[in-house]
C-alpha cells in the first residue's frame, strides 16, 4: 500500500520548503530512516529520512522547486503499484491532509475541475536594463561654436554627450563619427542613457524574515532606552581573561551575553512573553544572539545562561556561529529564547535600535566601543563608551523597569569583577 510523503514543517515558523536536494531518484528502493531529500526552510537547510521501506514511485516537488507545508513531497510503496488513482484524489483535495480545527460543511457546490498545481520556479537573478528616452542637447553645448557632422551629432544626443569635451579629428578639428565611437568620457557619458536593477529572488529565509519583524514592528508598541557604558575595566578584564585564565578566548559579546543574563534573573519582567490574554514570566534564561548569514538572518540560543561560565558561552557562541554560516543548525538550536541580543559593534556601528524577537519583550543593541573625551574626577580624559539601546514591548514593560534592568546591567559591564568569580571563568 503506497503511503505519501507530505512537505514536514520543520520550524516553527515554517509555511513553505524549498527542496535542495534530492537523494534517491524514481525506482530507488528506500528503508526506513535512510536519508531521501534536504529541505530548505526559512532558517536552515535540513536533512529529511524516509518514514518507510519501500520504492520511490513519485517525486512531487523537483529539485529547487517549493510547496507549501503538507503538500504531497513523495510517495513510496511496492514496485510497479499503481498510484494513479491516489494522485487525481491529491489533486481533487480527497486525500488532503485534515485541518487542525473541525470547521462547519459549507454548502455543496457544483464542482469545478481542479486547478493544476505548478511549480515554483527555481530561482533565478535577472538583470534589467531600460533605455532611457532619448536625451536632447547638454546645456553645456548651447552657444558653443562646435563644429560636428550631422551624424556625428545625432550619435551624440543619442548617448547625452558633453560635445565640449569630445576632440574632433575632422578637417578643422570638425566632431564626425568616430570622434563620438571612440570617446571615453568617464561612466556617467556611458550610463547615462539607461537605467537598470537586479532582480533578487527571495530566499524561504528572507521571506520569514520581512513576515515576523512586520508583525513585530507594527503589533508591538515600541519604546526605546540607550545608555553609554564606560568599557575601560572590561577591556582590562577581558585581556586579563585571555592572556592567563580562560582555556578559550572570551569577547566582549560573550561578557554581554553574560551580564544580561545575570540582570534578567534580577529584572524578570524583561525576561517576560506577551501571549495575549496572558503574560509569560519566565524563570529560566534562554538568550538568542543574532548571527549574520549570507541570507538573512538567524538567532541561535544560549540555553540557561545564567548558569553558564564565561568560556563556556563563548564557545557555545562560536559553534553557533559556524553551523548557522554552513546550514547546519536544527530547531532546537533556534528555538525558546526568551530575551535577544543583536550586536553590530564589530562593524563600526556606534548605535542603532533593532526589531523585537518575538514573542520576547526586550532586544538589546549593542553598538561599537568608541574612544571619545570623558569626565574622570573632574578631569577630561581619554575614555571607551559602548552605547546600548534596549527596544521595549510597552505592553509587557515600562519605561521604569526597562530602566532600572539597563541600570544593573551597565552596573555590571562596568564592573565585571562581578562577574568574574571562579565559577563564572
Amino acid at each position: 500500500m503506497a503511503e505519501i510523503i507530505r512537505m514536514p514543517k520543520l520550524s516553527d515558523t515554517m509555511v513553505e520548503g524549498v527542496v535542495a536536494e534530492w537523494h534517491k531518484k524514481v525506482g530507488d528502493s528506500v528503508e526506513e530512516g535512510e536519508l531521501i531529500a534536504e529541505i530548505e526552510t526559512d532558517k536552515a537547510t535540513m536533512e529529511f529520512e524516509s518514514f518507510f521501506d519501500g520504492v520511490l514511485l513519485h517525486i512531487g516537488v523537483e529539485k529547487g522547486a517549493g510547496a507549501p507545508v503538507n503538500d504531497i513531497l513523495a510517495i513510496i510503496g511496492e514496485k510497479g503499484e499503481d498510484i494513479t488513482t491516489m494522485l487525481k484524489d491529491e489533486a481533487s483535495g480527497a486525500n488532503a491532509a485534515p485541518a487542525k480545527e473541525e470547521k462547519k460543511e459549507a454548502p455543496k457546490k457544483e464542482a469545478s475541475k481542479p486547478a493544476a498545481k505548478t511549480e515554483a520556479p527555481k530561482p533565478t537573478i535577472t538583470k534589467v536594463v531600460k533605455e532611457a528616452p532619448k536625451a536632447q542637447p547638454s546645456h553645456f553645448d548651447e552657444g558653443l561654436d562646435i563644429k560636428i557632422s550631422p551624424l556625428a551629432k545625432k550619435l551624440a544626443n543619442d548617448k547625452g554627450l558633453n560635445l565640449s569635451q569630445v576632440k574632433g579629428t575632422g578637417e578643422g578639428g570638425r566632431i564626425v563619427k568616430r570622434d563620438v565611437d571612440n570617446f571615453r568620457g568617464g561612466n556617467a557619458a556611458n550610463f547615462v542613457n539607461r537605467e537598470s536593477y537586479t532582480e533578487l529572488p527571495v530566499s524561504q529565509m528572507r521571506k520569514t524574515i520581512a513576515r515576523r519583524l512586520g508583525e513585530s514592528k507594527f503589533t508591538a508598541p515600541h519604546f526605546y532606552l540607550t545608555v553609554s557604558i564606560d568599557m575601560d575595566n572590561a577591556m582590562e578584564a577581558r585581556a586579563s581573561i585571555n592572556k592567563s585564565i580562560a582555556p578559550n578566548k572570551v569577547s566582549f559579546n560573550d561578557l554581554v551575553i553574560k551580564s544580561c543574563a545575570t540582570a534578567l534573573k534580577q529584572h524578570p519582567q524583561i525576561n517576560s512573553a506577551w501571549m495575549g490574554d496572558t503574560i509569560h514570566q519566565h524563570d529560566h534564561v534562554n538568550i538568542g544572539v543574532a548571527v549574520s548569514v549570507e541570507d538573512g538572518l538567524l538567532v541561535p540560543v544560549v540555553r540557561f545562561a545564567d548558569g553558564k561560565t564565561l568560556t563556556q558561552i563563548s564557545t557555545e557562541v562560536r559553534e553557533f556561529a559556524k553551523k548557522a554560516k554552513a546550514k547546519k543548525l536544527q530547531p532546537q538550536d533556534w528555538e525558546g529564547n526568551t530575551f535577544t541580543i543583536s550586536n553590530l559593534g564589530m562593524f563600526g556601528i556606534e548605535e542603532f535600535t533593532a526589531i523585537i524577537n518575538s514573542p520576547d519583550s526586550c532586544i538589546l543593541a549593542i553598538g561599537g566601543i568608541s574612544q571619545v573625551p570623558v569626565v574622570k574626577k573632574g578631569e577630561i580624559v581619554p575614555g571607551n563608551i559602548m552605547k546600548v539601546t534596549l527596544s521595549c514591548d510597552h505592553r509587557v514593560v515600562d519605561g521604569v523597569a526597562g530602566s532600572q534592568f539597563l541600570n544593573t546591567f551597565k552596573n555590571l559591564m562596568e564592573n565585571p569583577v562581578l562577574l568574574l568569580g571562579a565559577y563564572n571563568i
